[in-house]
């Protein structure tokens, strides 16, 4: 079995986040409005979890929201993570 920090293409939604970063609230706070089963990887917990996260978006900034197609988001607004959220139902 692979783990969400090393599976690119995860068999539910995986977050990257940090508890200190307000996009991060913002985007875990709509997922658990919406009742979105989702692994939650803490960056200050796992150690490679930045380095994995930065792999898939190119980026450095958080959140980086990853899906089971393997498509990702990096910092959404809640309209655009609604709207990935309502096209991964869709799929």
């Amino acid at each position: 079995m692979t783990s969400p920090t090393t599976d690119p293409n995860p068999a539910r939604i995986t977050m990257y986040g940090a508890a200190w970063c307000g996009d991060c609230r913002r985007s875990k706070a709509l997922l658990d409005r919406r009742g979105v089963d989702y692994e939650y990887i803490d960056l200050e917990k796992v150690v490679e979890g930045a380095a994995r996260a930065q792999a898939i978006s190119g980026r450095t900034n958080i959140p980086v929201i990853v899906f089971p197609d393997g498509t990702h988001v990096t910092e959404p607004t809640d309209a655009e993570l609604g709207a990935k959220l309502d096209e991964a139902v869709a799929a």
